[in-house]
């Protein structure tokens, strides 16, 4: 059977592994729940694998993407979204991606969180989140795709509240999908508005549409402006960037598999891959990737100092996927999207890495997270400590593992962008040396200086091979991910650009030999600056540092610029007090239900003044006859004694 023809099956499986552990997993012992749910994902990605093997001699003969119709799913009218799924050079990496990557934390997750009430709930969850992940990347439309991404927001919300009796988490959970809902009604708009103008929401009628119509000017903002910066609006939400970023750093409330799968390695590439996807559209409205492109540099180096002085091992990654997913976003401002999805996979092995490595190491701490807390353990947790240093040598940029090359293809591309490129490439350049900075300072904080923690009562030991083969594999791509890329520095091919060409076009692989010298040119700089960072982490924390107090410019990165007391000031606090004061006291209560209870005051009355013409004297009653019969001789004979009435008709 040609899984190319039953592309469902992908998403399927994991989706039939959620539900057969939402279902019955309560009543199973935990290596029973660990077949299901690593069954159903390792499937899924064996079954991933043979669709890209057909996927090459399919477009060899046809040069196109697959596509393939099941079923219709909404027809009114004109209007048709079928339940269609494609496959594509892009689709081949996030596919590779979601179930690859998913699978390794899958695994780890069996160790990790072995001990842990709700075993079955979490599988359950982290299934679902694979099988909508897996839908938002296949779907050929954007209402199928619109279906993915909702459904991995609300994965999201179950996971980082999975502890609900802590409220942290709760808070954190609800933290998420507010945020999230603001970015996606924007989303929704842009979604609208696409149909409104071409009649379909099927990728190719729209991009067919876009193709024929002229780009919109620098500057202006028309329809296809628009619509990018609404699908942005929701991009910002799902991948975290300003001014919608908040909810990413506070989710780390989840488990550290979540972190690891949802909040750094897929989920929130969703809105990079929308971007991407939608790179026609955003080539026709070149201020709306104007605005991308500083949305994505601002964010970059904005999170990148917020890390700077995080003590919580956790909350530095959570800022450094926000800095990173500003990367990314920078490339596809500047028109590299070929270098941003690059980069989307090579971070997704290196920060899932580091995310497992620091899940490691709070397994080996006894559940701490305050980097404060820890020191010298290298020579305790071999393992964990070889692997973390691999993903931070990565994610630093230096060669020849992985993160050197995606981000020297950003950092290139952002130098040749015509708008403000100079100033763009300077910011990237800075938040690479940042970005080296806090990685190794975690590095020198965690593992190389002296011990700051009780060692009689912290028995650090190295994680079960469950959880150590998935990092061990994690820390080989973090080495050769980047490979791809690698003859391109001396003149040679970016296969990586190559393979995706069909997609976005060979613009990125073009090129000459003083491009090729301007990049290498580059790439020096780039690695300089890193080792800048390094270096200047090494001499801020020697062996014995100590926690010195929070103050100045500290204390203010350490609390994260106060946006999260800004918002509560601004935004969150009045529209809690406008509910509270007035939709709910006023509209609610004193128009709403005094309406409502009034209207039923009202007919009590009328009803008790009527209950009491009830007496039961018969006397009374006679009267009342007596009075009615008068009344109704007076209807009857009136018109009869007193013609004039009848508008003196005789």
């Amino acid at each position: 059977m040609p899984i190319l023809e039953h592309l469902w099956i992908i998403p399927l499986l994991p989706l039939l592994g959620s539900a057969i552990n939402g279902l019955f997993g309560s009543k199973w012992p935990n290596k029973t729940v660990d077949s299901v749910a690593l069954g159903s994902t390792g499937l899924s990605f064996a079954f991933a694998l043979e669709a890209v093997r057909e996927f090459f001699p399919y477009y060899a003969a046809n040069h196109h993407a697959f596509v393939k119709p099941f079923f219709d799913w909404i027809v009114a009218g004109n209007f048709r979204a079928g339940f269609d799924l494609q496959f594509d050079q892009l689709t081949v990496v996030m596919v590779l991606v979601v179930t690859g990557v998913g699978f390794l934390i899958h695994i780890y997750s069996t160790g990790y969180m072995a001990h842990e009430g709700g075993y079955y709930r979490f599988f359950s969850y982290l299934n679902l989140f694979m099988f909508f992940m897996l839908i938002l990347v296949l779907a050929a439309n954007f209402v199928l795709l619109f279906v993915g991404w909702e459904g991995v927001g609300l994965c999201s919300y179950l996971l980082i509240g999975f502890y609900f009796l802590k409220k942290s988490a709760t808070d954190a959970g609800n933290k998420a999908f507010i945020v999230n809902r603001i970015g996606d009604f924007g989303f929704m708009l842009g979604m609208f508005l696409l149909f409104r103008t071409f009649h379909s929401l099927d990728f190719k009628a729209v991009f067919d549409g876009v193709a024929l119509r002229s780009p919109d000017a620098m500057g202006q903002f028309g329809i296809l402006t628009i619509v990018s910066l609404l699908l942005f609006m929701g991009a910002t939400g799902k991948s975290a960037q300003i001014p919608l970023y908040v909810w990413l750093p506070d989710a780390m409330e989840g488990p550290t598999p979540v972190s690891a799968l949802i909040h750094a390695a897929t989920m929130v590439t969703a809105g990079v891959y929308v971007v991407a996807r939608s790179h026609l559209l955003f080539t026709h409205a070149p201020t709306a990737m104007y605005i991308v492109a500083i949305i994505g540099c601002a964010t970059a180096f904005f999170a990148a100092s917020i890390a700077l002085v995080q003590s919580d091992i956790k909350k530095v990654l959570a800022y450094s996927t926000v800095s990173q997913l500003g990367y990314m976003f920078l490339a596809c401002g500047v028109g590299a999207f070929g270098a941003g999805i690059f980069h989307l996979m090579t971070h997704s092995f290196f920060k899932a890495l580091l995310f497992l490595s620091a899940g490691s190491v709070i397994h080996a701490m006894g559940g701490e997270q305050d980097m404060w807390h820890m020191g010298g353990l290298s020579s305790k947790i071999k393992v964990t400590f070889w692997c973390m240093l691999a993903a931070t040598i990565a994610i630093a940029g230096f060669p020849p593992f992985a993160g050197f090359f995606s981000k020297d293809a950003i950092l290139f591309s952002a130098y040749n962008y015509e708008h403000s490129g100079k100033v763009l490439y300077a910011f990237g350049l800075i938040t690479a040396a940042l970005t080296a900075f806090y990685m190794f300072r975690l590095i020198w904080l965690t593992f190389f200086t002296q011990p700051r923690y009780d060692e009689h009562h912290v028995h650090v030991h190295e994680s079960p091979r469950n959880m150590t083969v998935p990092l061990m594999i994690l820390a080989v791509l973090s080495l050769v991910g980047g490979w791809f890329a690698f003859p391109a520095l001396w003149g040679g091919p970016n296969y990586f650009a190559e393979f995706l060409a069909p997609v976005f076009g060979a613009s990125e692989i073009a090129g000459g030999e003083a491009a090729h010298s301007l990049e290498l040119t580059l790439s020096v700089v780039a690695v300089v600056a890193a080792a800048i960072g390094l270096i200047t982490a090494w001499r801020m924390y020697p062996k014995d540092v100590k926690r010195g107090p929070s103050e100045g410019l500290h204390k203010i990165l350490y609390n994260k610029y106060y946006v999260d007391e800004f918002y509560q000031a601004v935004i969150v606090g009045p529209l809690v007090w406008l509910s509270r004061n007035v939709f709910w006291k006023v509209v609610d209560v004193g128009i709403i239900d005094g309406t409502v209870n009034g209207i039923a005051s009202g007919t009590t009355a009328v009803g008790d003044t009527v209950r009491h013409t009830q007496s039961g004297n018969t006397r009374s009653y006679a009267v009342w006859v007596l009075v009615g019969a008068i009344v109704v001789f007076a209807i009857i004979f009136w018109p009869i004694l007193h013609p004039a009435s009848l508008g003196g008709v005789r």
